[in-house]
């Protein structure tokens, strides 16, 4: 099992190098970019067969044990280790990179992004992986940093070249964010290793920060908490995400949603909190207000931009759900108690899930109606989505529902959980502040189904009709400009032959949508796996 998790974080670097190079006679296809799509499908399938034989031997009766180790000396001089391992926290994180990655690499096989050179497409997209996959693998500090700042380049390139509109912009503005506060990360990383006298994540965990004074459980968890706040990301450092989400290509949101934003929130349930717990303990208020602070204002940006007339992009609205969303995995972490984390690393992986099928639907409208704008795309539809792609508007009502947290599917449990928490946080934390921050994130659940039926309401449904008085002040218009309409709204081409859901997309979405419902439906299966990790960790490896 050792080497299977090894294998897990470095095939698709020798995968991403074998792209580069011609491929061999039994991989060719009939174009060269064929080959190349092909290949990156059999690497992310191939990694996606290794980390489900990994989860299907993880030891259920153990789950607080690291798993699968490898454990080498590095780099001596500076105590470094190449130290993996895998637990209840880490592994789902590493089943869900996985199975988006191969996902994306199927869904890029039929649909290839335009742009430059397959090659380098595929090559940047499983480097991406396996930068991720190695995040939630190593148990060594530098070996996190470094894995953590490995999926900045690829996620730059990918956005740089193969995005949309005002790539370019975007693209400098996530590296601007994400690489200094990577910086600062490192400071705090640096701080703990020079004072503790190891960078080992189990035994740093296990210590329980009781090597570590005050002061410096205090400056480390600053420094480290700015760093994984911009990857989260928590308000007010969230602004380089909407742009990023709208420039970036369908597969570049997808991995970005759905598996690099878990980066920042696994950092403070790995690090911050079993590592430097006086600290952590200190700016869990602030954290919390953060958190809820980014619920709300997440949520009233979705609404402002679901506004008719307001020319709100669909990939704009998501994102900014996304500052929402995980700002309640931030509440739950703060409350520094074990429902509060269980429910934050659940949410986690529902945000993955659903947050992915949903900017995979917005990939696929923009594919068939050339434009994401949802002014647009209420007219273009005009009420009838559900009847021109009825499978098509079904899985986008399923998304959003999903998305807004129905009971019964994944996104309810973990918003649930962490509210518990907050309702009765860890010992010495302000009930009366903790409360205020709960009503405040139900508040948020109320603000994240209106936006979310307003989409429903628009994309599926079309804009609401005409009243009496408006078809009476409207001007006549000719049969000719009739017959224009219908076949060219907004620059939008014959909108009347809509495609619905294609062979291809069904097979890409349709884990997605299974795995919402499982884990709705029984979410034993995650947090039996998590519950007694993180109740390990959050005892300094006592329990």
């Amino acid at each position: 099992m050792q080497f299977l998790l090894a294998f897990i974080v470095a095939a698709p670097v020798i995968g991403a190098v074998a792209a580069l190079l011609p491929a061999p006679p039994g991989l060719r296809g009939r174009t060269p970019q064929q080959a190349v799509l092909r290949h990156g499908v059999i690497v992310t399938g191939t990694v996606l067969i290794a980390a489900v034989v990994l989860a299907l031997g993880f030891d259920r009766d153990h789950p607080s044990k690291m798993q699968a180790t490898t454990d080498i000396s590095w780099i001596p001089a500076l105590h470094v280790r190449i130290h993996l391992g895998t637990d209840g926290i880490s592994l789902p994180l590493l089943v869900l990179t996985a199975l988006l990655t191969f996902l994306c690499a199927l869904y890029s096989c039929f649909k290839p992004p335009a742009g430059p050179s397959p090659k380098a497409f595929v090559a940047l997209v499983l480097f991406l992986e396996s930068g991720t996959l190695a995040t939630f693998a190593v148990l060594d500090l530098v070996l996190f940093f470094l894995a953590f700042e490995m999926v900045l380049i690829p996620m730059y390139f990918l956005i740089a070249r193969w995005g949309g509109a005002e790539r370019t912009a975007a693209a400098w503005k996530f590296i601007l964010y994400t690489v200094l506060g990577s910086v600062v990360m490192l400071l705090g990383i640096l701080l703990i290793g020079v004072k503790s006298g190891t960078l080992d994540m189990v035994a740093l965990a296990t210590d329980n920060g009781r090597d570590l004074t005050h002061t410096t459980q205090v400056l480390a968890v600053l420094a480290i908490a700015i760093g994984l706040a911009v990857k989260t990301p928590m308000w007010p450092l969230h602004s380089w995400l909407p742009d990023a989400h709208t420039a970036a290509p369908t597969v570049g949101s997808v991995l970005l949603a759905g598996v690099m934003l878990k980066m920042g929130t696994y950092g403070f349930v790995r690090i911050a909190l079993p590592i430097a717990p006086e600290g952590m303990h200190t700016f869990a208020p602030y954290l919390a207000a953060f958190a809820v602070v980014g619920i709300i204002y997440g949520s009233l940006a979705c609404l402002s931009l679901a506004r008719r007339g307001n020319e709100g992009d669909l990939k704009r609205l998501i994102a900014y759900s996304s500052v929402g969303h995980m700002g309640f995995v931030l509440l739950g972490i703060a409350s520094m108690t074990p429902t509060g984390v269980n429910g934050a690393l659940f949410a986690n992986i529902a945000h993955g899930l659903i947050t992915g099928l949903l900017f995979f639907l917005v990939g696929a409208l923009k594919d068939r109606y050339g434009t994401a704008d949802l002014d647009t795309l209420a007219g273009a539809t005009g009420a009838a989505l559900y009847g021109r792609a009825p499978r098509l508007g079904g899985l986008v009502a399923f998304a959003a529902v999903a998305s807004l947290g129905l009971p019964g599917l994944a996104g309810f449990w973990g918003e649930m959980l962490t509210m518990f928490g907050a309702f009765d946080p860890a010992r010495g934390l302000s009930r009366p502040a903790f409360l205020t921050f709960m009503s405040l994130a139900a508040l948020g659940t109320l603000l994240t189904a209106a936006y979310l039926l307003v989409v429903v309401r628009r994309v599926c449904m079309g804009s609401a009709p005409q009243t009496t008085h408006e078809a009476r002040d409207a001007p006549e218009t000719s049969e000719a400009g009739k017959a224009h309409e219908t076949h060219e709204i907004h620059g939008i081409p014959d909108i009347r032959n809509i495609q619905d859901v294609q062979g291809y997309e069904l097979a890409t979405w349709s884990p997605l949508v299974a795995l919402t419902v499982l884990a709705g439906l029984w979410p034993a299966a995650l947090l039996g796996l998590s519950d007694p990790a993180v109740q390990k960790l959050l005892a300094g490896g006592k329990a």
